[in-house]
Protein backbone atom coordinates (compact mmCIF):
# COMPACT_ATOMS: atom_id res chain seq x y z
CA UNK A 1 0.00 0.00 0.00
CA UNK A 2 1.19 3.38 -1.00
CA UNK A 3 1.85 6.49 1.44
CA UNK A 4 -0.76 8.53 -0.75
CA UNK A 5 -3.26 5.47 0.26
CA UNK A 6 -3.61 6.55 4.08
CA UNK A 7 -5.22 9.30 5.34
CA UNK A 8 -4.58 10.79 8.26
CA UNK A 9 -7.34 12.79 10.41
CA UNK A 10 -5.95 16.18 11.45
CA UNK A 11 -7.97 16.51 14.35
CA UNK A 12 -7.08 13.39 16.05
CA UNK A 13 -4.38 11.36 14.33
CA UNK A 14 -6.48 8.30 12.90
CA UNK A 15 -5.40 6.57 10.17
CA UNK A 16 -7.84 5.68 7.25
CA UNK A 17 -7.87 3.73 3.84
CA UNK A 18 -8.19 6.07 1.23
CA UNK A 19 -11.32 5.36 -1.02
CA UNK A 20 -12.77 6.92 -4.64
CA UNK A 21 -14.93 9.71 -4.32
CA UNK A 22 -17.62 11.46 -6.94
CA UNK A 23 -16.51 14.79 -7.33
CA UNK A 24 -17.48 16.90 -4.66
CA UNK A 25 -17.96 14.11 -2.53
CA UNK A 26 -16.02 14.07 1.22
CA UNK A 27 -14.98 11.43 3.61
CA UNK A 28 -15.23 11.79 7.21
CA UNK A 29 -13.23 10.51 10.27
CA UNK A 30 -14.95 7.18 11.60
CA UNK A 31 -13.48 8.39 15.03
CA UNK A 32 -14.35 12.23 15.40
CA UNK A 33 -16.11 13.12 12.38
CA UNK A 34 -13.86 15.78 10.82
CA UNK A 35 -13.72 15.91 7.24
CA UNK A 36 -10.73 14.01 5.97
CA UNK A 37 -10.87 15.73 1.90
CA UNK A 38 -13.20 16.54 -0.43
CA UNK A 39 -12.91 15.38 -4.24
CA UNK A 40 -11.89 18.46 -5.96
CA UNK A 41 -8.49 17.85 -7.16
CA UNK A 42 -6.72 21.19 -8.35
CA UNK A 43 -4.34 20.74 -11.00
CA UNK A 44 -0.41 21.48 -9.63
CA UNK A 45 -0.62 24.65 -12.16
CA UNK A 46 -3.55 25.63 -10.40
CA UNK A 47 -1.91 25.32 -7.07
CA UNK A 48 1.12 27.01 -8.30
CA UNK A 49 -0.87 30.04 -9.13
CA UNK A 50 -2.47 30.37 -6.34
CA UNK A 51 0.80 29.93 -4.45
CA UNK A 52 3.01 32.94 -6.41
CA UNK A 53 0.09 35.47 -6.51
CA UNK A 54 -0.23 35.00 -2.84
CA UNK A 55 3.88 35.95 -2.53
CA UNK A 56 2.98 38.48 -4.86
CA UNK A 57 0.34 39.60 -2.82
CA UNK A 58 2.09 39.41 0.35
CA UNK A 59 5.25 41.32 -1.08
CA UNK A 60 2.77 44.42 -1.89
CA UNK A 61 0.74 43.89 1.28
CA UNK A 62 4.07 44.97 3.07
CA UNK A 63 5.23 47.45 1.49
CA UNK A 64 2.77 49.37 0.50
CA UNK A 65 0.20 51.59 2.79
CA UNK A 66 -2.67 49.99 4.13
CA UNK A 67 -4.15 53.02 4.67
CA UNK A 68 -3.64 56.76 4.14
CA UNK A 69 -5.37 59.43 6.82
CA UNK A 70 -5.71 63.18 7.13
CA UNK A 71 -4.74 64.87 9.95
CA UNK A 72 -4.11 68.40 11.04
CA UNK A 73 -3.95 69.10 7.16
CA UNK A 74 -1.70 66.58 5.75
CA UNK A 75 -1.74 63.06 4.93
CA UNK A 76 -0.01 60.68 6.88
CA UNK A 77 0.50 56.76 5.58
CA UNK A 78 0.44 53.54 7.51
CA UNK A 79 1.52 50.30 6.87
CA UNK A 80 1.01 47.25 8.29
CA UNK A 81 4.46 47.55 10.25
CA UNK A 82 3.54 50.72 11.67
CA UNK A 83 0.42 49.63 12.95
CA UNK A 84 1.99 46.20 14.77
CA UNK A 85 4.63 48.77 16.16
CA UNK A 86 1.77 51.19 17.27
CA UNK A 87 0.70 48.21 19.28
CA UNK A 88 3.63 47.37 20.75
CA UNK A 89 4.47 51.46 21.71
CA UNK A 90 1.02 51.09 23.35
CA UNK A 91 2.47 48.46 25.99
CA UNK A 92 0.79 45.43 24.38
CA UNK A 93 3.81 43.71 23.53
CA UNK A 94 2.09 40.11 23.49
CA UNK A 95 -0.57 41.75 21.09
CA UNK A 96 1.89 42.78 18.92
CA UNK A 97 3.94 39.89 18.53
CA UNK A 98 0.98 37.31 17.43
CA UNK A 99 0.37 40.30 15.07
CA UNK A 100 3.36 39.69 13.49
CA UNK A 101 3.69 36.15 13.52
CA UNK A 102 -0.06 36.21 11.89
CA UNK A 103 0.23 39.09 9.97
CA UNK A 104 3.58 38.16 8.35
CA UNK A 105 5.89 35.27 9.74
CA UNK A 106 3.24 32.15 9.49
CA UNK A 107 1.62 33.22 6.01
CA UNK A 108 4.78 34.32 4.44
CA UNK A 109 6.67 30.67 5.77
CA UNK A 110 3.61 28.71 4.25
CA UNK A 111 3.65 30.48 1.06
CA UNK A 112 7.31 29.66 0.73
CA UNK A 113 6.85 25.92 2.09
CA UNK A 114 4.42 25.65 -1.24
CA UNK A 115 6.47 27.19 -3.70
CA UNK A 116 9.22 25.19 -2.44
CA UNK A 117 7.04 22.10 -2.90
CA UNK A 118 5.26 23.13 -5.83
CA UNK A 119 7.98 24.40 -8.23
CA UNK A 120 9.81 20.88 -8.09
CA UNK A 121 6.66 18.84 -8.45
CA UNK A 122 5.71 21.12 -11.32
CA UNK A 123 9.07 20.24 -13.08
CA UNK A 124 8.72 16.70 -12.66
CA UNK A 125 11.03 16.22 -9.53
CA UNK A 126 10.27 15.46 -5.88
CA UNK A 127 12.13 18.46 -3.75
CA UNK A 128 14.56 17.03 -0.92
CA UNK A 129 12.67 16.75 2.44
CA UNK A 130 9.61 16.27 0.75
CA UNK A 131 7.91 14.06 3.56
CA UNK A 132 8.67 16.06 7.06
CA UNK A 133 7.54 19.15 4.75
CA UNK A 134 3.99 17.79 4.25
CA UNK A 135 3.79 17.29 7.78
CA UNK A 136 4.79 20.51 8.55
CA UNK A 137 2.23 21.73 6.17
CA UNK A 138 -0.36 19.90 7.71
CA UNK A 139 0.16 21.42 10.97
CA UNK A 140 0.64 25.08 9.40
CA UNK A 141 -2.18 25.51 7.84
CA UNK A 142 -4.87 26.54 10.31
CA UNK A 143 -2.46 29.23 12.13
CA UNK A 144 -2.58 31.58 9.17
CA UNK A 145 -5.18 34.30 10.04
CA UNK A 146 -4.98 37.05 8.14
CA UNK A 147 -8.86 37.49 7.57
CA UNK A 148 -8.86 38.33 11.63
CA UNK A 149 -6.09 40.96 11.47
CA UNK A 150 -8.20 42.48 8.06
CA UNK A 151 -11.55 42.86 9.79
CA UNK A 152 -9.73 44.32 12.73
CA UNK A 153 -8.16 46.96 10.53
CA UNK A 154 -11.25 47.74 8.71
CA UNK A 155 -13.58 48.14 12.09
CA UNK A 156 -10.53 50.55 13.06
CA UNK A 157 -11.07 52.87 9.90
CA UNK A 158 -14.64 52.91 9.96
CA UNK A 159 -14.33 54.55 13.64
CA UNK A 160 -11.02 56.47 12.89
CA UNK A 161 -13.63 58.20 9.59
CA UNK A 162 -15.09 59.94 12.60
CA UNK A 163 -11.96 62.07 13.37
CA UNK A 164 -10.26 62.03 10.31
CA UNK A 165 -10.82 61.27 6.58
CA UNK A 166 -9.19 57.51 5.45
CA UNK A 167 -8.97 56.23 2.59
CA UNK A 168 -7.63 52.38 1.82
CA UNK A 169 -4.20 52.32 0.76
CA UNK A 170 -2.45 49.68 -1.85
CA UNK A 171 -1.21 47.48 0.90
CA UNK A 172 -5.28 47.30 1.70
CA UNK A 173 -6.78 46.15 -1.04
CA UNK A 174 -3.43 43.37 -1.70
CA UNK A 175 -4.23 42.12 2.12
CA UNK A 176 -7.67 41.27 1.08
CA UNK A 177 -6.38 39.50 -1.85
CA UNK A 178 -3.81 37.57 0.20
CA UNK A 179 -6.44 36.70 2.68
CA UNK A 180 -7.89 34.84 -0.06
CA UNK A 181 -5.16 33.53 -1.47
CA UNK A 182 -4.37 31.70 2.15
CA UNK A 183 -7.90 30.75 2.23
CA UNK A 184 -7.60 28.89 -0.96
CA UNK A 185 -4.08 27.48 0.65
CA UNK A 186 -5.93 25.74 3.35
CA UNK A 187 -8.32 24.33 0.88
CA UNK A 188 -5.43 22.11 -1.44
CA UNK A 189 -6.04 18.06 -0.82
CA UNK A 190 -2.26 17.66 0.79
CA UNK A 191 -3.00 14.40 -1.29
CA UNK A 192 -2.83 15.64 -4.11
CA UNK A 193 0.84 16.38 -3.92
CA UNK A 194 1.59 12.88 -2.26
CA UNK A 195 -0.35 11.65 -5.51
CA UNK A 196 2.02 14.35 -7.39
CA UNK A 197 5.13 13.26 -5.70
CA UNK A 198 4.51 9.67 -6.75
CA UNK A 199 4.23 10.52 -10.24
CA UNK A 200 7.25 12.06 -10.32
CA UNK A 201 9.19 9.36 -8.60
CA UNK A 202 7.41 6.58 -11.48
CA UNK A 203 8.60 9.23 -14.23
Amino acid sequence: MHSSDLLICECCDAVHQRVALAHGDSLYCRRCGAELYRERHLSIDAMLAVTLSGLVMFLIANVFPVLKMQLGGAWETVTLWDAIFATYDAGTGFISVLAALCLFFLPLSQILLFSYILLPLRAGQVPPGFRPLMHIARHMRPWSMVEVFLVGILVAAVKLTADSQITPGVGLWALAVLTINLTLLRLFDLHDLWDYAEQAQAA
